[in-house]
């Protein structure tokens, strides 16, 4: 406790074993994080920033362009993520593909890649690894957890799982449930599809590239990423190149067999029915064109009857699930709300 934690490019961490809900154990869990700040003696002074479904810890980073756009404008000294007065780490969650345990990692009984035999997972596995690392880390308490997408459910996950460990949960372009559309199975067969698949036997073969390129590409033109090159660049071949040039690169990185892994993790979450358990702050920011998690009556409503201080912040933008990155300025109060506090004030938009 009390050490320094100032670092700007992926750590590793092994936590050891871990118990899956399942029963199985995985072994000798690895967590790849970034981090930035220090933490202070006592271990009270961590902000937690979750990651979405494809990207990873490199959210923090300068110009880098994760499927929810760089929080990097957010993070330094005297920013909403002020690294002056607090530990921020970002964990690479359970199951994904850059550098914690998952589909790519060994399978210590075969010394081969879990590939498609990466057991199964869910949100409190995930979460409960990032609770096992941050406590081994020396970390007591969480000023908040908060992050974008998929990242906005693990937030809501800790508020419920860990409720006298957390102050406050972001959930930002996301919402209290899986969306439909989204599953395990109809990520299996894209991936089945494909002659790069090989009968699951794809780690042995260099991986599914174009396969997961091509996947790559249809994501972002979803996310709206398409929208802000053509805001950006008017030659349409340069837009392309632009396009291209960074889903080429996570392709090239990607475990495949993630989509399904991670799929499968967030399949039954549904927190509507638990929100009165709530006892931190919430954020909730949904975008006004957000086709994944667009702005729903409902929700709206049951955040509103929660008696946490709150907010229910409606992001007006054109970008869709990408306006979290791009839209920063208009997260920036909203996050200083949630991470500093004033209970005072409670807000809708």
């Amino acid at each position: 406790q009390g050490r320094l934690m100032t670092t700007h490019s992926f750590e590793t961490y092994g936590i050891g074993d871990f118990a899956l809900h399942s029963g199985k154990v995985l072994r000798d869990v690895q967590v790849a994080y970034v981090s930035h700040g220090h933490l202070n003696a006592d271990g009270s002074n961590a902000i937690l920033v979750t990651h979405g479904y494809t990207s990873g810890p490199s959210m923090l980073s300068l110009n880098h362009h994760t499927a929810e756009g760089s929080w990097a404008n957010l993070l330094g000294p005297g920013r909403p993520l002020d690294t002056d007065r607090y530990f921020i780490v970002c964990t690479n969650m359970l199951g994904s593909s850059f550098g914690t345990t998952g589909p790519q990692s060994i399978n210590p009984e075969t010394g081969m890649p879990w590939g498609p035999e990466f057991p199964d997972i869910n949100m409190a596995d995930i979460v409960g690894v990032q609770h096992q690392f941050l406590k081994s880390m020396g970390v007591n308490h969480l000023r908040a957890v908060v992050g974008p997408s998929y990242g906005g459910w693990q937030a809501l996950q800790w508020a419920i799982a860990y409720p006298h460990m957390v102050d406050a949960a972001g959930v930002i372009v996301s919402g209290l449930k899986h969306p439909d559309g989204l599953s395990a199975q109809s990520q299996l067969d894209k991936l089945k599809s494909s002659p790069e698949w090989r009968d699951g036997l794809y780690p042995q073969f260099g991986g599914m590239p174009e396969t997961l390129f091509e996947i790559r590409m249809q994501t972002m033109r979803n996310y709206g990423l398409e929208r802000l090159y053509e805001d950006r660049e008017p030659d349409a071949l340069k837009r392309q190149e632009m396009l291209a040039k960074p889903c080429r690169d996570w392709a090239s990185k990607f475990d495949p067999y993630t989509l399904v892994a991670l799929a499968g993790a967030a399949e039954s979450f549904n927190v509507e029915a638990r929100m009165n358990e709530l006892q931190a702050r919430l954020l909730l920011m949904v975008c006004t064109t957000d086709a994944i998690f667009p702005p729903n009556p409902k929700t709206t409503a049951l955040v509103n009857s929660l008696k946490v201080p709150h907010r229910y912040v409606e992001i007006d933008s054109p970008y869709g699930h990408m306006a979290s990155g791009i839209e920063w300025r208009q997260l920036e109060p909203q996050l200083r709300w949630l991470i500093n506090g004033d209970e005072k004030t409670q807000q809708t938009q």
